[in-house]
């Protein structure tokens, strides 16, 4: 992990210029509130998602490396994304530009034409939101400046299947004391619990929400985001803290789905980790996007002291 993460490339990628823009927001307000600076890549552009990956992996392993190139060229050796498919790309082109030739091959062939140097693995580090804060900031600081402020709230803290696989892609995981772990990880709960919330017991943690079949079988997403909401609540869990915007749109938009089509109503909301520890620092429920959720949670939240 990177040393000093007070001042980090920002890639927020597509998802939170759209649906994810509570996230991509409150993200940056957290930042603020903490002192920690975000500098966004300039002329960024996908990371190849899921589409492009699909059609041809070695233009997706492309896509996400220019991404790492335009942060070496700013002077930046770190480059934070808090979308976990973000996240996942820009890790697995480090991975597949060291160890593919045909990616490398690919990569240069394609940097050669669009005029700029190819990258080389190794020279910037790819770090999620949760790393930012974790290492950025630490939980003495964040149980400081908190006070508290999320006591008395039951949290199930929700990872998604991308955070943690495959997990080859992450070499800074599972690496003892203070490193996130893959197969239990813990960074969100770290951070959450700092602020005074209580974690749950939640043994689906980084279990598929089904959001890549969300168009091609919304009938498998919704069971298997129904899965992942009453599995929540039979633990005990009053929110479910997200830090995928594509997870956190699949769990609100097949929570209304699940009851409209299956008649299977569940309760507990849907927020980002970042507005939670948003409130938890002072910030209001306005000021980290609360509003902008496909959920309404304003009434549960002044009921908690948090709106």
């Amino acid at each position: 992990m990177a040393g000093d993460l007070k001042k980090v490339a920002y890639y927020p990628g597509c998802a939170l210029e759209g649906t994810g823009h509570s996230y991509n927001r409150s993200t940056k307000e957290v930042g603020k509130a903490l002192g920690l600076e975000l500098v966004e890549l300039k002329n960024w552009n996908c990371c190849g998602a899921m589409e492009v990956k699909n059609v041809d992996p070695q233009v997706q392993t492309y896509l996400s490396a220019r991404n790492l190139t335009i942060a070496q060229d700013m002077g930046f050796d770190t480059v934070m994304a808090p979308c976990n498919g973000c996240y996942h790309n820009l890790k697995k082109a480090e991975y597949d530009l060291a160890h593919n030739p045909h990616a490398a091959e690919v990569t240069e062939r394609i940097s050669k034409k669009a005029g700029h140097k190819a990258y080389e693995p190794g020279g910037v580090e790819t770090i999620h939101a949760l790393d930012w804060i974790k290492h950025g900031v630490g939980e003495a600081e964040l149980r400081q400046r908190a006070k508290g402020k999320l006591a008395g709230l039951k949290v199930a803290n929700y990872y998604g299947c991308m955070y943690t696989r495959p997990r080859h892609i992450f070499p800074e995981k599972d690496q003892g004391t203070g490193s996130e772990s893959t197969s239990k990880p813990h960074f969100m709960d770290d951070i959450l619990a700092a602020a005074g919330a209580e974690n749950v017991e939640f043994p689906l943690k980084t279990a598929c929400c089904g959001g890549a079949h969300s168009l091609s079988d919304s009938d498998i997403s919704t069971k298997l985001v129904l899965n992942i909401l009453t599995t929540a609540e039979a633990c005990g869990a009053e929110v479910i803290a997200t830090e995928c915007p594509t997870c956190h749109s699949g769990l609100e938009m097949h929570q209304v789905r699940a009851e409209k089509v299956l008649g299977r109503k569940t309760s507990v909301k849907i927020l980002y980790f970042t507005q939670l520890l948003g409130m938890a620092l002072g910030l209001s429920a306005k000021k980290v996007g609360v509003q902008e959720n496909l959920s309404d949670p304003s009434e549960f939240l002044r009921r908690k002291g948090l709106g």
